[in-house]
């Protein structure tokens, strides 16, 4: 099957192979992928992209990924979330958290000079039993500013 091109505010921290990232998929019911999706599962492809507002966690760690839904957010928590994290990169000098509620708590900490290493701890809401750990390679911070900057933006 084709691969579905999916648009959508997005916030990654990490690397392609140890990040977390919020997200709100958007698909276009234009794309030739969609159109396929949905042609094989009997629906429009109206139906199948959806509204895209609903809201994402996605996770990878040393090859294992997943991802669970946020059903429920609105758009202001997603925003505070990279508001803290970007006065915590801005402002710290030493180690700072940025706390994301229930599913997503994200711990900083000085990596060598202006990057941080990053601790996502992770707790899918319904496998709160099995919470997950992220760390991060060292991220520079002025990248790392730069995407908050677009990710906010792209709120705005």
């Amino acid at each position: 099957m084709s691969p579905i091109a999916a648009g959508g505010p997005a916030l990654f921290i990490g690397t392609d192979t140890d990040y977390v990232a919020l997200v709100r998929p958007e698909l276009d019911p234009a794309d030739p992928g969609v159109r396929l999706a949905a042609e094989q599962a009997g629906v429009t492809p109206e139906e199948l992209a959806g509204p895209g507002d609903t809201w994402a966690v996605l996770f990878e760690h040393g090859g294992d990924g997943d991802g669970f839904e946020l059903p429920g957010v609105r758009d202001a928590e997603p925003v505070d979330f990279a508001e803290r994290l970007r006065a915590g990169l801005t402002a710290a000098d030493g180690p700072f958290t940025v706390d994301g509620g229930a599913v997503l708590r994200l711990d900083a900490r000085p990596a060598g000079a202006d990057a941080y290493t990053f601790t996502a701890h992770v707790t899918p809401p319904d496998d709160a039993e099995t919470p997950l750990t992220v760390e991060t390679g060292p991220l520079p911070a002025a990248a790392l500013l730069t995407d908050l900057d677009a990710f906010l933006g792209s709120l705005a």
